[in-house]
């Protein structure tokens, strides 16, 4: 196998040329990226409903917060992204380093870049799971107009989060007590649960207005 080029940033490429890298046959952009950038497009959503919501309450302290914080999980998510691939590229140095004269150099330098690399999803499931609640904030108190794009945002988060949380497990299998694989498992069902309730909020809100 060729070694992986080093990958354009993730905010440097089109979505049309990001798209294609994940397509190929390159190893990377590849799950974790591709994760990492729904949660990014997830908290532009929840970004652009609170800049709505905004418009009709623009004193609102807490509305001002929700569009802050999602605008700076959502650089971050990007950061991953490229983190990410990163991260793979050591995974792939540490494989082809030499078995001989002594295989276990090469055995904990694989180690060590799988626990590095745990790194990244576990981060990115905090932040979607973190998405994914402002999505469901602002599906219940924002701009009526906007539920059904706060909720998208949520749903989406709470995908993103579901696939850091597998990405953690296969990076930590040989360290099943790791206190990263629990945290992974809770933040994707913590997302999870707040996509459901901004959805329900979206229906509710869907009900009152017949």
């Amino acid at each position: 196998m060729s070694t992986p080029q080093h990958p354009l940033s993730a905010s440097s490429r089109s979505i049309g040329d990001f798209l294609a890298a994940v397509a190929s046959d390159e190893p990377t952009p590849g799950g974790g990226a591709v994760s990492a950038i729904a949660a990014a497009l997830a908290a532009g959503l929840a970004a652009m409903a609170g800049r709505y919501a905004l418009r009709k309450d623009p004193g609102s302290a807490l509305l001002a917060g929700l569009v802050t914080r999602a605008d700076a999980l959502r650089a971050r998510a990007v950061a991953l992204a490229d983190a990410d691939a990163g991260a793979y590229e050591r995974y792939v140095a540490a494989t082809r380093l030499p078995r001989d004269p002594d295989p276990q150099q090469r055995r904990a330098a694989i180690r060590a870049a799988l626990d590095a690399a745990a790194s990244v999803p576990a981060e990115l499931g905090s932040l979607a799971a973190e998405v994914a609640q402002i999505g469901e904030e602002l599906a219940a108190r924002g701009n009526p107009h906007l539920r059904s794009d706060a909720s998208t945002a949520s749903l989406l988060a709470a995908a993103a989060a579901g696939g850091a949380a597998i990405f953690v497990e296969v990076n930590l299998s040989t360290h099943p007590d790791d206190a990263r694989l629990t945290a992974a498992r809770e933040h994707a069902a913590t997302a999870a649960a707040a996509a459901r309730r901004a959805v329900a909020a979206g229906g509710d809100s869907a009900d009152r207005s017949r």
